[in-house]
Formats: structure tokens, sequence, C-alpha cells
């Protein structure tokens, strides 16, 4: 009997070993470790490919620069994965070594200035993902996609997807036909017509090979073999020996009848590899004791049900065998997928939807169909730094059908694409709102300042994101509180000298960047126009004194000295403050501060508010804000206190 081959039926981005944390930070780190790899004179003149004595010597050295822990039973094959993605995505070569584009983000990277300098108003280093993203495909059974370009075409059709629909469908578009039966499964969908599990089983059955699998078990006496046959495993077919006791099983309840072996399926579902689709499908349940002593109220509805001869039986197994291994493959790769889409900050992750952007949205829209030309085409420029043009000529700014769509979809009359800066910058704070309602209410940031001191990290990345590392966060989360405590008021997303993603969660990169909130106050009645620092540290008490004190006192004087106004001050944020800390910023409050470069330049004296993440969570609690915090800062910094006793009292009113 001849073996049914495995053969792809979905397209991913990078690889799942080169998933991580810190995306973006890990991806530049990674080229420079590689540049420098290739710089030592040892490696001049060798060649990655078959080289395992070179690949583990790059392991050891992504070792010594502490990129990675622990110690691989495989280094070569380790030092493989960790680079692959990068191969993908063409900032490298399959030899490893930088490509124009990966030299180019390097530069970027070194400089660490990634402001916008472009017309869809992203990040410098966003715009050279985008342009890689767009050349970037995947060889399908010998057939090429480019993944980006048919989720911009799916988003022309539909406006957004639906997080399923992104993450289960989006991926079987591998061919001009199989993106057209998508494109028609979506619109059914929404019609209630079929569902998302019905439109998988009906896009793998297009294949060849799973036609010839059915028609074989159908035809043959259910054994072991056949099931792992049948299974069309990538891997080892010995993960689908499990499968033969959950069929019998299974066969025992539903033509059977024998509702007593419903026990035996729940326990044959816990040795299939994803059985926890099984169980979900099939049971309503996860106690046993239950589903023995009632096994008829603990049963869901099924296409089982209907099922109750044997041809329609194996029919209804092999679909969902099918569909459960596709979803649980398609729901890993949802998460990469994710990762590398999210880098372009074109495109929007939020309310369970997908969508792109405003300017970007206008950009492609009009040119989809030419772009679509080139979706099943390799690009022969994918390691050149090129103009966006140069892959594909319909990438034109067209400034007139940018605006022309701002305005029509809402009801402006903006004429230039300078002026749609400001719906932009709205839609982003109605985005921060809703993000701050939903993500970052009072209760969670109470959460998350507890996980911060008591450093469980897992939980902070959990509930925020794992795209920016802890101190990142950290600092971000303190901006989210004071942006609160001012009662939403100020351009926060312009104070946060962070690097923010689309849907406006922080990123970090190699090279960090300014550590400071710098929060702009107008005049009121409650306060004087002012400049405030908020300044975020999560260091312990061991090293607090001797990283934070100077830059805490040299950026606020900087400040001071540039900007002239005296009444601006710092506040510095911390999970523990050293005693020694607070004393030494009290005598900041008389000491000279003198320019660097120029002594003859000086302030006199500056006002440093040492708050610890307790006080921050008193805040919150007491329902402070910013119009009365001012006062009790000012108040507090004018009087003459012993350190010790000025703090305890400082405490002591925030928690009253």
């Amino acid at each position: 009997m001849n073996k049914i081959p495995y053969k792809q039926y979905c397209w991913s981005l990078g690889t799942t070993s080169f998933r991580t944390k810190n995306f973006n930070k890990t991806i530049e780190q990674q080229l420079m470790l590689l540049y420098d790899f290739w710089n030592l004179p040892e490696n001049e003149n060798k060649y990655w490919e078959g080289n395992n004595k070179l690949q583990s010597d790059y392991y050891d050295f992504m070792h010594k620069n502490d990129f990675i822990t622990g110690e691989a039973a495989n280094k070569p094959k380790d030092a493989r994965e960790k680079t692959s993605g990068l191969v993908d995505i063409g900032l490298i070569d399959e030899q490893r070594k930088l490509t124009e584009a990966g030299l180019a983000l390097l530069s970027l990277s070194k400089i660490g200035n990634f402001e916008t300098d472009n017309f869809l108003q992203i990040d410098k280093d966003s715009f050279l993902y985008l342009k890689q993203l767009l050349k970037t495909s995947n060889n399908i059974n010998g057939e090429i996609v480019r993944p980006f370009i048919i989720l911009l075409y799916l988003l022309s059709k539909f406006d957004e997807l639906s997080l399923d629909e992104y993450a289960y469908l989006l991926p079987l578009c591998t061919s001009a036909d199989y993106t057209e039966q998508i494109v028609n499964g979506i619109k059914a969908h929404r019609a209630g017509k079929v569902t998302i599990d019905e439109i998988i089983i009906s896009r793998l059955m297009k294949m060849e090979n799973y036609q010839s699998a059915l028609k074989r078990f159908l035809e043959n006496k259910v054994t072991e073999d056949l099931l792992c046959e049948i299974g069309i495993n990538r891997k080892s077919r010995n993960y689908d020996k499990p499968y033969f006791s959950l069929y019998k099983n299974l066969y025992e309840v539903y033509v059977g009848g024998n509702l007593s072996k419903l026990e035996d399926v729940y326990n044959a579902t816990k040795e299939v590899n994803i059985g926890i689709w099984w169980r979900n499908y099939l049971f309503n349940t996860t106690s046993i004791k239950a589903i023995n002593k009632n096994p008829q109220k603990c049963k869901n509805k099924t296409i089982f049900d209907n099922a109750k001869a044997e041809k329609d039986f194996k029919v209804a197994f092999f679909e969902l065998m099918h569909l459960f291994k596709a979803k649980a493959t398609l729901s890993d790769y949802l998460d990469l997928n994710r990762r590398y889409i999210k880098i372009t900050n074109v495109v929007l992750f939020e309310d369970n939807a997908v969508k792109l952007d405003i300017v970007p949205k206008y950009f492609f829209k009009p040119i989809i169909d030419k772009l679509y030309e080139d979706a099943y085409k390799a690009s022969k420029m994918l390691f050149k730094n090129v103009e966006l043009e140069d892959i594909c000529r319909a990438l034109v700014f067209n400034e007139k059908a940018i605006v022309n769509g701002v305005n029509t979809e809402f009801a402006t009359k903006y004429k230039t694409l300078n002026d749609v800066k400001y719906i932009v910058a709205r839609k982003r704070y109605d985005r921060l709102k809703i993000l701050i309602d939903n993500k970052f209410t009072d209760d969670n940031l109470l959460i998350l300042l507890d996980y911060f001191k008591e450093r469980k990290d897992k939980e902070i990345y959990q509930m925020v994101t794992d795209s920016a590392d802890i101190p990142t966060i950290f600092e971000y989360i303190l901006g989210i509180i004071w942006y609160k405590i001012s009662e939403r008021t100020g351009k926060i997303l312009d104070y946060m000298k962070l690097s923010l993603d689309a849907d406006l969660l922080p990123k970090t990169h190699a090279a960090g960047g300014e550590a400071d909130i710098v929060y702009e106050y107008e005049k009121t009645k409650y306060y004087p126009k002012h400049s405030l620092l908020l300044e975020a540290t999560l260091a312990d008490s061991t090293n607090q004194r001797r990283m934070e004190m100077e830059p805490v006192s040299r950026h606020l004087g900087q400040h001071l000295l540039n900007t002239g106004n005296l009444k601006s001050y710092c506040v510095f944020a911390t999970t523990f403050l050293h005693m020694n800390v607070v004393s030494d910023f009290r005598m900041r409050k008389d000491n000279y501060y003198y320019d660097s470069k120029d002594p003859s330049k000086f302030i006199q004296g500056m006002k440093i508010i040492p708050l610890e993440t307790d006080d921050l969570k008193n805040i919150i609690i007491k329902n402070k804000k910013y119009k009365e915090l001012y006062g009790v800062f000012e108040n507090l910094h004018n009087q003459q206190l012993a350190p010790y006793e000025w703090r305890k009292k400082l405490v002591n009113i925030i928690a009253n």
C-alpha cells in the first residue's frame, strides 16, 4: 500500500523555533551578534552551510554574549534555529551573512532613532520590516505565496478579519484558487451559512492527499496501522497510534449506542497528542465522575449524533481528526504570524479584530489588485534594501487617494496628508481610551504594581505584552497611571519616550532610548505651567543608589537648564526606595547644578519626589488627582524636614 504523502496546507511567517519575547530587540541583537561573529579573524572565508563546527562556535558566541542561557544538546541545530527566522524575511542570507536589508536595520538599531520619516507615519524600523514582509514568500508544495500580500488582499475585501478568521482561514490561502475559496467561505460564514470548522474541512478536502486518505479509510477495515496511514502525520506515524483506541470507543458510543463507553472515550482523548480539542468538542465537563454518573448529560451535540451508519461515522471521524490537527497547527502559528505582522506597525489587533491602520488602509486599498498580481511570485529583491515602488510599481505614494479615502470614511474635508495627521492622532487617543478602559483598569493597575514589586515577570507579560522587557513595561505603566491621575489630559503618547506598536503597547529595541517621560502641564488654578519628568526604575536595594541618583538629577538638571522653567520637577518611581537615595534627592533642594559644557550656566535647587509602587497604589485607591498632588508635592518640597521624617510625612499624606 502506497504511503499517503504529507503536504502543506498553510503558510507561516518565520519558524516556531524563532518565537521569542522582545521580538524587535531580539532581531536587532541577533543582527549585531552575527555582524560581530563574521568580523572575527578566525571566521574569515568560512561557510555556514554544512559546517557544524562553525555553527557550534556561533552558539557559544551567543552564549558568551548572554543572548542565550543554558546548554543545548545540539548546538549546531540550535544555532540554525535561532537564525532561520531572519533568513525567511531577508535580513540574513542562507550563509547567515547580513544582507543589504539586514545592514540597514542594524544601522538603524545602532543609531537608536526609530522615529517616523515616511508617509505611512510608522517608525523607521517598521517601514523597513513592511518592505521586507511585502517581499517575503513561502514555498508551499512547490508553489509560491506571499503571506503579507494575502493579508492585505483579504483586508481589502472585508475591511477587517475576526481573530478566528485571521488565525484559521487566512493561512489557508496558499494559491489563487484556495484564496478565492477562503474569500467565499468568509462571506458564507458571515451570512450564517457555514462555520469556520466547515470552511477548514472543505479546504483540506480540496487536496488530493486528503481525498486519497478518506477513500482508503472508507475502503478498509480500521486498524491501528490504517489510522497511522490516514493520519498524514508530518513526522512519525507513531504519533497517531492513540487514535485507534479513540476510534473504537467512539464507535461503541455512537454506532453501538453504548453510552457507558463515554468514560473510555474521555480517557482515550488523553492519549492523543491534541486530545484537548477532542475533549472540548465531545464533553461539557472535565469530571470523569460526572461522565460516569450521567454520560448523556455530559455529552455535547456533535456530528457523530447523525452518524449511525459505519460509513457516515468514518467520514465524521476522519474530518474531525484532520480538523483538530489543522486547528492545533494554525493555533500554534497564530502567535508567530501575529509577531511578524505587528512589527510592520500598519496592522491593528484589537477588540478581537484585525485591520489596517488609517493611512496604510487607504494607501493599499486603491492598489491592491495590482499588488495582488505578485502574491504568488517570489521576489528577487528579498535581500535588497529597496524603495516601495521597486517591490511593486503600484506601491507609489498617492497623497490624493489617501486623503480622499480618509475623507470618505470620516466625513472630513482634509486637503493634505499633513491634515490627516489630526484624525490619525484623534483615533489613536480613542483607541488609548478603549485600551485603558479594558486592559488598564484601576484594579488591573494595582495587580500590575504588585507584580512589579514581586517581579512576577511571566504574569506581567501576560497582562501587558511580551514585546517589551520588564523595565520598559514598568515605565509604560507609570505613564498610563500618570495619564489617569492627570484625568486623561495631555498628549501622553507624545510624552512617553517609548516605541509603541500599532496597538499602543510598548516594544523594546536593542539600543534602548530615553528613559524619562516628560509630561507637559499648562497653567491652571491648581499649578503653573511646567514640565514633569517621570523616571522609573526597577533597580533593587543593592544598586539603586549607584544607578539612579546621578541620571535622575542629570536629566532634570539639563531639562531645567534647557527650558529655563524652574517650576518643572521630577517624580522618581520605583518598587523599593533606599533611604539614602531619598536623602540624596532631598539634598538637591538647595544644591547647585552646572551645565557640563558651560560651567557659567547653572541652576540652584531642584525638586525630586521619590515614590514607591505602594505610594502609586494608594494614589489609585484614594483616587487622588494631579491637581491635588501638585500642591502636596510642592508644600512638602519646601518643608525643612530630615529625609526620613520627610518621607514618612509624604507616605502618610498619600495614604490618607
